[in-house]
């Protein structure tokens, strides 16, 4: 049996799957959260044919106590399999897979974890104070419940490690930049890699053969360059808040306006955070983050739903010729995430105007793309494979925790 348990903690909540690595099938999900609350909740589902017991559908059990800190969440969370199963008895893990947000430019690769690699998370923190204390807080509570087995760190920014100087460097002074770790480093990088390899399988070619194009697209979104397997450009930088319009968030603004807005509008550093991260994009522009609900205003005739769909198509445009630049041409061009997998008008609007460069949609496809399912939307006779691409990052995790562990 080839168990991996897949860990991705926050700060009062974590989520985890329990995965046979043999089928790549999931057998169990669960979610532990309002860790340190009053009351915590804890919801767990076993899979169909996980257990024999469960029947042909899944089962969901949840429950409702004082969970005070990620060591009683583990615990809660084991509770759960030893209740409603499968049997760790049966499906014991043997090995533990932690989603880690930020390795900075110390972590290439999946590192198995000790001492040593939990100082480094938390000297890292600096670069991601949302999300990388949760996640420390997850691995230490996790290497005490499953103390006999290994523990991987895989890193969303470590895919992009492989791109060049003149990609990841800031025109910042150099001594500043260095002496506070300035840089580009990227993020969604475990998605990107689980789509890329699944596009060059699904379209027969080796990855190293292949210049493509991916385009994470959800409540958070970034867009990859990818040449031969490796990133050598994305659109998120030193924060997730770099490049593409997306739900709450700027993506790439002047600089100088923030200047602006605080000598003029009096906003403070919290203000500035707080604007910025949670109150721009297509929530700043139209009032609704959930690009469902623009799309249908859009159809009705709301002016504000229209700018804010051209602005959000206008972005993704624009990367998508600057990084077919980069690339010298691109072979594949991959959709994936929430809005990418299930909104047909973006996926059509962000290629709409790259016919000159061979890239020709296919709109039947694009509108009937069956869900859950890797299909290809372009026309046959584009020079370029379209592609949406279902993402599986705890699928991509597990796969690169237990290739550290062979």
């Amino acid at each position: 049996m080839s168990v991996v348990l897949v860990v991705n903690s926050g700060s009062s909540s974590f989520k985890y799957q329990l995965i046979d690595m043999r089928s790549e099938r999931v057998l169990a999900t669960g979610l532990v959260e309002r860790i340190g609350d009053a009351q915590g909740r804890a919801r767990h589902t076993v899979h169909a044919q996980a257990d024999p017991e469960v029947g042909a559908e899944s089962a969901t059990a949840e429950i409702e106590r004082r969970i005070p800190d990620h060591t009683a969440g583990f615990q809660a969370m084991l509770d759960a399999f030893a209740e409603h199963g499968p049997s760790l008895a049966q499906h014991a893990p043997i090995a533990v897979g932690h989603r880690v947000v930020h390795g900075g430019a110390r972590f290439f690769a999946a590192t198995p974890i000790d001492d040593l690699v939990e100082i480094n998370i938390d000297e890292l923190s600096v670069l991601a104070p949302l999300h990388n204390p949760g996640a420390l807080q997850g691995i230490r509570a996790a290497r005490r419940a499953f103390a006999d087995v290994p523990h991987v760190a895989v890193f969303d920014t470590a895919f992009h490690q492989t791109m060049p100087p003149e990609a990841y460097t800031y025109a910042l002074d150099r001594e500043l930049a260095e002496r506070h770790r300035i840089r580009r480093y990227g993020f969604h990088g475990t998605s990107h890699r689980f789509v890329s390899e699944a596009a060059a399988a699904y379209v027969g070619r080796p990855v190293e053969k292949l210049r493509q194009i991916v385009f994470h697209l959800g409540n958070g979104a970034s867009a990859t360059a990818i040449d031969g397997g490796r990133s050598v450009d994305t659109s998120m930088g030193f924060t997730p808040l770099e490049g593409l319009v997306m739900g709450t968030r700027t993506g790439d603004l002047d600089p100088a306006i923030l200047l602006h807005l605080q000598r003029r509008a009096g906003l403070g550093v919290d203000d500035l955070d707080r604007v910025l991260n949670k109150e721009s994009g297509l929530l700043g522009l139209a009032g609704a983050n959930d690009m469902r609900d623009l799309v249908a205003r859009h159809r009705d005739g709301d002016e504000a739903a229209t700018l804010a769909l051209d602005v959000y198509l206008h972005r993704l445009r624009g990367y998508a010729g600057a990084y077919m630049a980069q690339l010298g041409g691109v072979d594949v061009i991959s959709f994936t995430a929430g809005v990418g997998e299930n909104v047909p008008i973006v996926r059509a609007g962000a290629l709409d105007r790259l016919a000159f460069a061979g890239v020709r949609v296919d709109p039947e496809r694009n509108e009937k793309a069956p869900r859950g399912e890797i299909a290809r939307i372009s026309a046959d006779d584009s020079d370029v494979t379209v592609l949406v691409v279902p993402t599986d990052e705890e699928v991509e995790i597990a796969r690169q925790t237990l290739a550290v562990c062979s």
